[in-house]
């Protein structure tokens, strides 16, 4: 026995009974609609449905934040459903003792038929269809109107909220506990306002439903007194309507509690206060308005044949009210005088610090807002993946790590447009539509695709957007088809290659040179700052790095500035030895494997105008002749779209002394023309002059 006893106790725990008790209540409910229930405990569950809508009533007053309430929804549900199964218990009960007199379906109908109304059977319909519209038409409709907007809004704004948590996260202002909460919360609010758009539907059913049962007892009620209890069609109507209406009445008046529960919730602006105290505070504390509304009843308690008396108290009882709230003001505006101390650190704390200066993104990715879901970690944005894949690819290739790309939504922008800024600055921009894919046209296409044309944003060649069922029909006729987030990714690559030397400032050249010192400690500490200061490092690399030529080789790159850093600490004569001990890399780069190299020479006679030009000044100060720079120009361009069209790259082959000269004036006109020194070319390569400049 004390085994049972204790097993039990173990089984009748309060947090067993707790998960109990929701099953058992639907069980009952549901019983409620087959089994026929005694007059007394009718009255029982009419009375617990009524406080249970006043307690539903009351916890959505002082709910101070809709997800406070999340099982409002399920509440609804149970609460129509309990209406329900008591109007099918009742009309059981009517139908059967009705005719015994008005007790016959439990004291709370009788009372609901006879003392709310008066007895009187048009007044009791006229009251039940007015409580049925309210409820029906305005209370009703109008929460679950709310409630739909609030769901489409909320779920619209979850991708600028999911990346509002993200910029804090990556920002250090919260931990991934906060972030993981935070995300988990605004996802239970879209499902709360999304479950009471469809929990709203149940309300209004039971108001239909209400009107239906009533009208079914009226009926029913009639031909049952006169055929089966003889009578009189008189009687029969008065107590079979009354019985309708009482039961008809016990359910709209808790049903109509319920609604305005609904309404409460969902029409919630702000979750600092509860309902009440938002209604106070917002209402009753302007003293103008107060005073403005007192004067307003005041004239009318002052017209003959007005209730005088009521306008006049209720006028009183305001300016009371405005009289009393300005004193508060008053109250609150006086404050004690502070010690000089106290006002000097007051001050203080309201001055501008550092803190309040926000740095600006090296690299950064400003997106429209249609755009979000392919940013945002929450729905598995691709392009996030696709942008760390950037950077390590960018690492590997280039030689350094560049700044990461802080990626943030801007509503200024277009729906589907992109834009990339270095520093601030918009460097790229694009547009891209997510579902869709770039069909790129690399030259060789065979037919046509409808879309919307454009072009690629990396290379600017023609392009169409196009719908994914295009797809395949893209491919056969030659096309080029990516997605959009390959797309942009390709666009950032692009942009971050061809600015790779601006990403490098002197925190990242520091970072590099001691990732070499781990390997190599005695290098670095020889070079700097012994030999050279950062900053000249810095500038070296970066004017490598304007031309192309990646700084993976780093020993290579550290052992030359070592070796001429004795002689000069000119960057442009520094860089130009590092490309010589580079030679090699720069040479299999542009032309793999052992094959000849065909590149364009320049005229022996211009290159000799070229080199008295050089004499006397720098690399970085020589200047052309305005017509010989026109003339070279022009050739050069020529002669380098030949060698594009033959398949070759452009090259342009020169003595020393004139590579930077040349690589930086003709850098921004043919773009796609590498400059390199003749010290630059391995003794084991040869060299094919495919095209000759000034000839």
């Amino acid at each position: 026995m004390a085994t049972n006893t204790l097993d039990l106790k173990q089984i009748f725990t309060p947090s067993n009974i707790r998960q109990l008790a929701a099953p058992i209540l639907l069980l009952l409910v549901l019983s409620m609609m087959v089994l026929p229930l005694p007059a007394f405990l009718l009255d029982l569950f009419f009375t617990f449905n009524i406080a249970l809508s006043m307690v539903v009533l009351l916890v959505a007053m002082y709910t101070r934040k809709p997800l406070d309430f999340s099982i409002f929804p399920t509440v609804l549900l149970v609460t129509t459903l309990l209406r329900l199964s008591l109007n099918v218990a009742s009309t059981r009960v009517v139908l059967i003792d009705g005719h015994k007199g008005g007790d016959a379906a439990g004291k709370v109908i009788e009372a609901f038929g006879h003392f709310l109304v008066g007895g009187n059977t048009a007044v009791g319909v006229v009251v039940f269809v007015i409580l049925t519209v309210i409820n029906f038409v305005v209370i009703t409709k109008g929460a679950g109107r709310i409630a739909e907007v609030g769901a489409r809004f909320t779920l619209d704004a979850m991708p600028g909220k999911q990346m509002a948590i993200d910029a804090d996260l990556n920002a250090g202002l919260i931990d991934d506990a906060e972030a993981k909460r935070r995300r988990s919360e605004i996802a239970n609010e879209a499902d709360f306002y999304g479950a009471m758009d469809g929990a709203s539907k149940f309300v209004r059913g039971d108001a239909v439903a209400g009107i239906m049962i009533l009208l079914i007892n009226i009926v029913g009620g009639l031909i049952i007194g006169v055929v089966q209890h003889d009578m009189d069609i008189g009687r029969a109507t008065h107590v079979y309507t009354l019985l309708s209406i009482g039961d008809g009445l016990v359910a709209q008046i808790p049903a109509l509690i319920i609604s305005v529960a609904a309404g409460l919730v969902v029409s919630r602006v702000g979750d600092d206060v509860d309902v009440g105290a938002q209604f106070v505070n917002q209402l009753f504390t302007n003293p103008q308005i107060m005073v403005m509304t007192a004067g307003i009843l005041g004239l009318l308690g002052l017209i003959p044949g007005m209730p005088n008396l009521v306008f006049l108290t209720l006028a009183g009882a305001m300016g009371y009210l405005a009289w009393w709230q300005s004193q508060r003001r008053e109250t609150e505006v006086k404050e004690p005088v502070k010690p000089a101390a106290e006002v000097v650190a007051t001050a203080a704390e309201m001055e501008a610090s550092w803190t309040d200066v926000t740095p600006v993104d090296v690299l950064g990715l400003e997106v429209g807002y249609r755009l979000i879901p392919m940013v945002d970690k929450a729905q598995n944005g691709e392009l996030l993946s696709r942008i760390r894949g950037l950077r390590k690819k960018f690492a590997q290739e280039i030689g350094f790590l560049a700044a990461p790309v802080h990626i943030r939504d801007n509503l200024e922008l277009r729906p589907n447009l992109y834009r990339i800024t270095l520093k601030g600055v918009e460097i790229g921009q694009g547009e891209a539509f997510p579902g869709q894919f770039m069909a790129i046209n690399p030259g060789r296409v065979v037919g046509r695709l409808p879309g919307n044309e454009t072009k690629d944003p990396a290379f600017g060649l023609p392009a169409v957007w196009v719908d994914s069922a295009l797809r395949d029909q893209a491919h056969a006729l030659g096309y080029t088809v990516v997605d959009a987030s390959t797309v942009v990714a390709t666009h950032i690559n692009h942009v971050i290659l061809s600015h790779a030397s601006d990403l490098l400032g002197r925190q990242e050249t520091q970072a590099l040179l001691d990732h070499i010192a781990k390997d190599s400690p005695k290098l670095v500490e020889d070079l700097v700052p012994k030999a050279l200061p950062l900053h000249v490092v810095q500038k070296t690399l970066q004017y490598l790095l304007e031309e192309g030529v990646n700084i993976r080789d780093m020993r290579s790159i550290v052992e030359t500035l070592a070796e001429f850093a004795p002689r000069t600490q000119d960057a442009v004569e520094l860089a130009a030895h590092v490309r010589t001990a580079l030679g090699r890399a720069i040479v299999q780069g542009l032309f793999p494997g052992s094959a000849d190299m065909q590149v364009i020479a320049l005229d022996p006679g211009l290159e000799r105008l070229l080199l008295q030009a050089m004499q006397g000044s720098s690399a970085d100060s020589a200047t052309i002749e305005p017509g010989l720079a026109e003339t070279l120009l022009r050739d050069t361009a020529a002669a380098a779209q030949r060698q594009e069209d033959a398949g070759q790259p452009a090259v342009l082959l020169v003595p020393n002394a004139l590579r930077w000269l040349l690589s930086r004036f003709l850098r921004r006109s043919v773009p796609s023309l590498k400059v390199i020194a003749h010290s630059e070319v391995p003794e084991t390569r040869t060299i094919r002059v495919t095209g000759v400049i000034g000839g």
